[in-house]
């Protein structure tokens, strides 16, 4: 057993090894989205999920600024019956996959969280995203799984511990959707 102040010090590490510019690259491509009008689906399982709805919840309303476009962000963890539907005819490795295939468009994002990159359910949903013309963002932990071959853009937190790549990836939509509460300069 760990202590706790070995864990934030971990977690302090952690943070200052992190590569930012990923981080960067996926605000342009939401900029993109949002002023295009563009839809952004959000998913992932467990506590990525849970960073899903999370990240949903803040981008879409938290964001909101007078005169300029609102986020149209879907999180495709929270339709419990939709989901359920899709495992219990079709499987589990579904799930997300027959989301995107019915709701989104060329242009749109997809947006997945997976600590090991290694979720058959995440992986096949970008198969299926990039099929259809959509831009793939990962959000990974652990050596990025086959996740960080499906993207288009990966975003890597180097270690082999579920929660602390969790923690690493709320923390980053967190910082994400504060960027875009600045103040919009039109020039």
């Amino acid at each position: 057993m760990i202590s706790v102040k070995d864990y934030v010090e971990t977690q302090a590490r952690l943070l200052n090894q992190l590569q930012l510019d990923p981080v960067e690259q996926v605000i342009a491509r939401l900029e993109r989205a949002r002023v295009e009008g563009r839809r952004v689906f959000l998913f992932g399982n467990g506590g990525s999920a849970a960073t899903a709805s999370h990240f949903a919840c803040d981008l879409g309303k938290g964001t909101i600024q007078p005169n300029r476009p609102r986020f149209k962000v879907i999180s495709l963890v929270d339709n419990v019956p939709t989901l359920t539907a899709y495992a219990n005819d079709f499987g589990f490795d579904t799930v997300f996959e027959g989301q995107l295939t019915t709701l989104a468009q060329p242009g749109d994002l997809a947006i997945a969280f997976s600590g090991s990159g290694n979720s058959p359910n995440v992986v096949r949903a970008m198969e299926a995203a990039e099929k259809i013309g959509i831009v793939t963002i990962g959000f990974t932990g652990f050596d990025g799984g086959k996740l960080k071959e499906r993207v288009a853009l990966n975003v890597h937190v180097p270690v082999h511990s579920f929660p602390l790549v969790e923690d690493v990836h709320l923390m980053l939509t967190h910082a994400i959707c504060e960027v875009f509460k600045l103040p919009h300069d039109p020039h």
